[in-house]
């Protein structure tokens, strides 16, 4: 409460954080994906600005509730989906050319951090971006090049094949064994209203068959992959920020405590636990692929080896990053404008058992106590807005999904057949049949 020592502390801790940020220098936080519900923008948003920085968004604006955050100085519209490289470049020069300075940018979906990595020297000097090599976004995005990444750097991955024909699906599925887990190669590609999901898991030759015949529409390979089946404490994440000398900071490993969708889903629930393993991995990938800039890993445990497998390298924040905001104040976003600013990253004590929570996933584990302290993807003291537009726009979207399902199912289940009156023998009729 305010006043008391604890307060007071936090209070002391936000305003040196605030003091070590170059304010002077705007922050854009990009996402062309359409999704109204990612709270990992808003995350990002309210980091940068609590810290004084000015921040622009480029993103869905059409009732977003990011849009209503206090934080955001103004929204700009995002390319459309499945824009080109050159379309992007255009709508970031737009932004650059309104805000008049250089600004840092924040990719928050793969597909705008795979464009804005391959076009760094053409968004120069607008924008501050780290340097690495312009397709090694891409590459580590990439499912099936994933799987050769882990191989050359000594991570484990899952078995992975990619067929090249309908036979050669079935020749995969005996080999991985059922179920596998069927995934399209770069899922940012994926049409939208397709249909298509980037991940799946077959549990027939039929099923993965149906979903390889559709791969000139999904526009990248299919891949099947051994599946290696959940249970507790065997879902864990690693987010961290690979600085410009290649030290890995901010961030950490957390362990997913609850999905949505259950068992292969985003973290609806996560802690911030220590685990050396999964951070030597972290550290030892990144260290060989001269990984610059921000990072989120998705591991699995093998229940039967207890080593952990590398599913998932996205080359961009992830949406739950503000689990890692340490006693310093240092998160990810935060790490990013400090080094693209040329700025120190302050040395902060990890804070353990903290908690991450969506609300609108987990609306129950937003209610429980939490001890180790707890971050909420939507609500806020401090900007209330946002949280408030989430559930309205929440149950809207709620509503429609059971109204189609109603539709759906009433659609499906065949009308009571009506028997025509001519066909129905009357007690008039039988009498003249038997006279």
């Amino acid at each position: 409460m305010p006043g008391s020592p604890e307060w007071v502390s936090r209070s002391k801790r936000k305003r040196e954080f605030v003091s070590l940020l170059d304010t002077r220098v705007p922050a854009v936080v990009l996402r062309i994906d359409r999704n109204p519900f990612h709270h990992g923008t808003l995350g990002a948003v309210r980091s940068l600005g609590r810290a004084g920085v000015e921040v622009h968004v480029v993103a869905d604006c059409e009732g977003s509730p990011v849009g209503v955050s206090r934080y955001v100085r103004q929204m700009h519209p995002p390319p459309p989906p499945g824009a080109s490289p050159d379309e992007i470049l255009a709508v970031l020069r737009q932004v650059a050319d309104r805000i008049a300075r250089p600004a840092v940018l924040v990719p928050m979906d793969d597909a705008s951090a795979i464009a804005v990595l391959r076009m760094r020297d053409a968004l120069a000097p607008s924008y501050l971006l780290p340097a690495m090599p312009g397709t090694l976004a891409e590459s580590v995005a990439d499912k099936a090049e994933l799987a050769a990444v882990c191989a050359a750097t000594d991570v484990p991955h899952p078995v992975t094949l990619v067929p090249e024909s309908p036979a050669e699906v079935a020749d995969a599925m005996r080999q991985l064994g059922l179920p596998v887990v069927a995934k399209w190669s770069r899922p940012w590609l994926l049409p939208t209203g397709s249909g298509l999901r980037s991940t799946v898991l077959a549990r027939s030759v039929q099923q993965a068959r149906e979903l390889f015949l559709r791969t000139e529409e999904a526009g990248s390979r299919l891949l099947l992959q051994a599946y290696l089946a959940p249970g507790p404490d065997r879902d864990w994440f690693f987010h961290g920020y690979a600085d410009h000398s290649g030290t890995v900071r901010a961030g950490g490993p957390g362990r997913k405590q609850l999905s949505w969708p259950r068992g292969a889903g985003l973290t609806a629930v996560g802690s911030w636990t220590p685990n050396t393993e999964v951070r030597a991995l972290a550290e030892r990938l990144t260290a060989k692929l001269g990984y610059r800039g921000i990072f989120d890993l998705d591991f699995r445990r093998c229940g039967e080896t207890g080593r952990y497998h590398l599913l998932d390298f996205n080359p961009r924040t992830g949406a739950q990053f503000r689990l890692f905001a340490d006693r310093a104040g240092l998160d990810v976003v935060r790490a990013l404008h400090l080094d693209m600013t040329g700025r120190p990253l302050p040395d902060g004590a990890p804070m353990a058992g903290r908690t991450f929570v969506v609300e609108n996933y987990a609306p129950l584990a937003a209610l429980r106590a939490a001890p180790g302290g707890r971050e909420l993807a939507w609500y806020a003291a401090d900007d209330r807005s946002p949280g408030r537009a989430m559930w309205a726009l929440w149950c809207r979207h709620v509503s429609r999904r059971l109204r189609e399902r109603l539709s759906t199912t009433t659609a499906a289940t065949p009308a009571p057949r009506l028997i025509p009156r001519a066909a129905s023998p009357s007690l008039t009729d039988n009498e003249k049949a038997s006279s």
